[in-house]
């Protein structure tokens, strides 16, 4: 792997605190930073890394320091899963413009995701997201990739914004999304064109409303996920008092963590980005302390995800076969976390929830069975 230092600020965040600021068991003394050329890459599992490119969701935003004020609320908390090698790779440095700081970050991405690494962004505005995609484009890895927003951001604009990013992604050519998942949209604040041409897309969608009353209906999707962005704005006002432009209602934040651990437990998914947070509007730091408690949940599921079987370790699952509307299926279920997974016609398993296995034994036809069957076609 190239030396990525070029690309980073000469000043790690841990170099502004002093000698020794962290007790032995807070994450600060336990994340490795990545000061210097021998550092060995091979040692981190995880690796933090900052962007405080804004210009997408304001042009001449200034650059942020929100990734450092989310270290600092981070690095006070306390490490209960030490078997998760954290590295902190620092910030992305300022480009002479922002097409300088996005290519930059493409650039570190890229290169961690042809090193194997899971990678958790800090960002900056919401439009880093293709950085996200752009790192897989360029390994040519066809993925499956997951957004958590109150909006969907498709706009049809001649520059990549915050409000545009994604009808660059999901219709740019040559496309490497397999599927997409957008995850707490906010039905009023969405044209129902929107939802048309993502249905028409075979991709799907998901409410709210719908989301906070079954939480668990989601797990599979981000399960199957090898990219997720985060988008502080689907967290509500109170939870998060930095979205100015946020809304009153949305996610709280213990909903925010769950699905932060759903992400985590997905031993597919390797770039993870929270976008959206301008850290000179927070409030008592609350939105900071609220990010850094979704890293944390994000560590605790990759642990958790560790603990699970391969699905072929027949002992470690129970199978339950099923017959529904003329159709024959085998539904898994962990012994280890509890997870489910259905068998399709071309022999293929995918992640799946207890409701959908609930269906099917009662002679129902589960949507994500049908929806997953559309795809293979």
């Amino acid at each position: 792997m190239q030396d990525l230092r070029q690309f980073f600020s000469s000043k790690h965040f841990i170099e502004t605190k002093g000698n020794n600021p962290y007790e032995p068991d807070q994450l600060g003394a336990y994340i490795k930073p990545v000061l210097d050329e021998g550092f060995d890459w091979d040692d981190a599992d995880v690796v933090i890394l900052g962007c405080g490119e804004q210009d997408g969701q304001k042009s001449g935003a200034n650059y942020s320091k929100a990734p450092d004020a989310v270290r600092e609320q981070l690095y006070k908390m306390y490490a209960w899963h030490t078997d998760i090698n954290i590295a902190d790779a620092g910030n992305i440095l300022q480009g002479a413009s922002p097409a300088d700081s996005r290519a930059a970050l493409r650039t570190v991405l890229t290169e961690l995701e042809q090193a194997g690494k899971t990678v958790l962004v800090i960002g900056g505005s919401h439009d880093l997201t293709m950085q996200q995609y752009e790192a897989f484009k360029k390994n040519e890895k066809i993925i499956h990739a997951s957004v958590t927003d109150m909006l969907i951001n498709m706009d049809e604009t001649e520059e990549l914004t915050a409000d545009s990013f994604l009808m660059d992604m999901l219709t740019g050519q040559p496309n490497f999304i397999k599927h997409y998942n957008h995850i707490g949209f906010q039905s009023y604040y969405v044209h129902p064109k929107i939802l048309g041409t993502l249905d028409k897309l075979r991709f799907d969608f998901f409410r709210l409303g719908t989301v906070r009353e079954h939480m668990d209906e989601v797990e599979p999707a981000l399960r199957n996920s090898h990219m997720y962005s985060f988008d502080m704005s689907a967290i509500r006002y109170a939870f998060a008092p930095a979205n100015k432009e946020g809304s009153p209602n949305g996610f709280d934040g213990d909903e925010a963590c769950q699905l932060m651990k759903y992400a985590g437990m997905s031993d597919k998914l390797t770039s993870m980005g929270i976008y959206g947070f301008d850290d000179s509007l927070d409030v008592d730091s609350m939105t900071a302390k609220q990010i850094a408690q979704m890293i944390w949940y994000f560590i605790d599921g990759r642990l958790a995800g560790r603990s699970e079987a391969k699905l072929s370790s027949e002992d470690d699952f129970l199978r339950f076969n099923v017959s529904f509307m003329e159709s024959n299926t085998v539904f898994l279920k962990s012994k280890r976390t509890n997870r489910w997974w259905m068998n399709l016609p071309d022999g293929s398993y995918v992640p799946c929830s207890y409701k959908d296995y609930q269906l099917a034994s009662m002679g129902e036809i589960p949507e994500r069975w049908l929806r997953e069957q559309e795809r293979l076609v």
